[in-house]
Protein backbone atom coordinates (compact mmCIF):
# COMPACT_ATOMS: atom_id res chain seq x y z
CA UNK A 1 0.00 0.00 0.00
CA UNK A 2 1.52 3.48 -1.21
CA UNK A 3 0.26 6.71 -0.71
CA UNK A 4 -0.47 9.10 2.31
CA UNK A 5 -2.42 8.33 5.65
CA UNK A 6 -4.39 11.85 4.04
CA UNK A 7 -5.61 8.86 1.42
CA UNK A 8 -6.88 6.99 4.40
CA UNK A 9 -10.88 6.84 4.10
CA UNK A 10 -11.24 6.36 7.90
CA UNK A 11 -8.65 9.66 8.26
CA UNK A 12 -10.92 11.89 5.89
CA UNK A 13 -14.03 10.88 7.60
CA UNK A 14 -12.10 11.33 11.19
CA UNK A 15 -10.24 14.50 9.90
CA UNK A 16 -14.07 15.96 8.29
CA UNK A 17 -15.68 15.06 11.93
CA UNK A 18 -12.64 17.14 14.12
CA UNK A 19 -13.31 19.96 11.82
CA UNK A 20 -17.21 19.96 12.17
CA UNK A 21 -16.49 19.84 15.91
CA UNK A 22 -14.45 23.12 15.78
CA UNK A 23 -16.76 24.78 14.15
CA UNK A 24 -19.92 23.99 16.15
CA UNK A 25 -17.95 24.16 19.23
CA UNK A 26 -17.32 27.74 18.49
CA UNK A 27 -20.80 28.77 20.03
CA UNK A 28 -20.43 26.60 23.22
CA UNK A 29 -20.93 28.77 26.20
CA UNK A 30 -17.66 30.84 27.85
CA UNK A 31 -17.49 29.16 30.74
CA UNK A 32 -17.47 25.48 28.93
CA UNK A 33 -13.94 26.78 27.01
CA UNK A 34 -11.34 24.99 29.10
CA UNK A 35 -13.29 21.74 29.81
CA UNK A 36 -15.88 20.63 27.26
CA UNK A 37 -14.87 22.47 24.30
CA UNK A 38 -11.10 22.04 25.00
CA UNK A 39 -11.40 18.18 25.62
CA UNK A 40 -13.99 17.64 22.54
CA UNK A 41 -11.25 19.23 20.23
CA UNK A 42 -8.24 17.55 21.25
CA UNK A 43 -9.66 14.18 21.40
CA UNK A 44 -11.21 14.38 17.96
CA UNK A 45 -7.58 15.87 16.60
CA UNK A 46 -5.80 13.31 18.25
CA UNK A 47 -7.80 10.51 16.36
CA UNK A 48 -5.97 11.98 12.94
CA UNK A 49 -2.48 12.29 14.87
CA UNK A 50 -2.92 8.97 15.83
CA UNK A 51 -3.87 7.60 12.27
CA UNK A 52 -0.87 9.78 10.87
CA UNK A 53 1.50 8.12 13.66
CA UNK A 54 0.47 4.99 12.68
CA UNK A 55 1.11 4.72 9.09
CA UNK A 56 4.30 6.15 9.40
CA UNK A 57 5.21 2.95 11.87
CA UNK A 58 3.46 0.80 9.30
CA UNK A 59 6.97 -1.53 8.94
CA UNK A 60 6.65 -1.68 12.89
CA UNK A 61 3.27 -3.81 13.27
CA UNK A 62 3.36 -3.71 17.15
CA UNK A 63 3.71 0.02 17.26
CA UNK A 64 1.59 0.04 13.96
CA UNK A 65 -1.31 -1.80 15.92
CA UNK A 66 -0.34 0.18 19.17
CA UNK A 67 -0.88 3.74 17.60
CA UNK A 68 -4.14 2.85 16.04
CA UNK A 69 -5.56 1.27 19.15
CA UNK A 70 -4.73 4.67 20.40
CA UNK A 71 -6.86 6.64 17.79
CA UNK A 72 -9.81 4.37 18.17
CA UNK A 73 -9.45 4.85 22.45
CA UNK A 74 -9.30 9.19 21.18
CA UNK A 75 -12.30 8.24 18.92
CA UNK A 76 -14.41 6.76 22.34
CA UNK A 77 -13.46 9.65 23.97
CA UNK A 78 -14.63 11.84 21.66
CA UNK A 79 -17.94 10.19 21.77
CA UNK A 80 -17.94 10.76 25.27
CA UNK A 81 -17.49 14.37 24.96
CA UNK A 82 -20.28 14.66 22.16
CA UNK A 83 -22.86 13.11 24.27
CA UNK A 84 -21.89 15.78 27.02
CA UNK A 85 -22.31 18.34 24.61
CA UNK A 86 -25.81 16.92 23.66
CA UNK A 87 -27.07 16.38 26.76
CA UNK A 88 -25.69 19.80 28.24
CA UNK A 89 -27.89 21.50 25.01
CA UNK A 90 -24.82 22.46 23.25
CA UNK A 91 -25.82 20.15 19.66
CA UNK A 92 -29.14 19.45 18.69
CA UNK A 93 -30.34 15.45 17.93
CA UNK A 94 -29.55 15.49 14.64
CA UNK A 95 -26.21 17.14 14.85
CA UNK A 96 -25.14 14.14 18.08
CA UNK A 97 -26.68 11.51 15.81
CA UNK A 98 -24.30 12.09 13.04
CA UNK A 99 -21.60 12.57 15.17
CA UNK A 100 -22.35 9.77 17.00
CA UNK A 101 -22.50 7.71 13.49
CA UNK A 102 -19.52 9.08 12.30
CA UNK A 103 -17.68 7.78 15.53
CA UNK A 104 -19.23 4.22 15.29
CA UNK A 105 -17.84 3.88 11.29
CA UNK A 106 -14.26 5.76 12.27
CA UNK A 107 -14.46 2.74 15.16
CA UNK A 108 -15.08 0.35 13.22
CA UNK A 109 -12.67 1.11 10.58
CA UNK A 110 -9.65 1.46 13.23
CA UNK A 111 -11.46 -1.50 14.76
CA UNK A 112 -10.27 -3.61 11.23
CA UNK A 113 -7.12 -2.00 11.40
CA UNK A 114 -6.21 -3.39 14.64
CA UNK A 115 -7.81 -6.49 13.25
CA UNK A 116 -5.77 -7.48 10.03
CA UNK A 117 -3.08 -4.47 10.19
CA UNK A 118 -1.55 -6.69 7.43
CA UNK A 119 -3.64 -5.07 5.17
CA UNK A 120 -1.49 -1.59 5.62
CA UNK A 121 1.55 -2.92 6.49
CA UNK A 122 4.07 -1.95 3.23
CA UNK A 123 4.95 -4.70 1.17
CA UNK A 124 8.72 -6.34 1.34
CA UNK A 125 11.13 -4.57 -1.00
CA UNK A 126 8.55 -1.54 -1.71
CA UNK A 127 9.08 1.87 -1.51
CA UNK A 128 6.78 3.41 0.83
CA UNK A 129 8.59 4.58 3.17
CA UNK A 130 11.80 5.98 1.67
Amino acid sequence: MSGSFQDLTVYKMAYQLAMDIFKVSKTFPKEEIYSLTDQIRRSSRSVCANIAESYRKRMYPKHFVSKVSTADGECSETLVWIEFAHDCGYIPSDTYQSWKQSCAEIGKMLGNMVKYPEKFLPKVGSQDDV
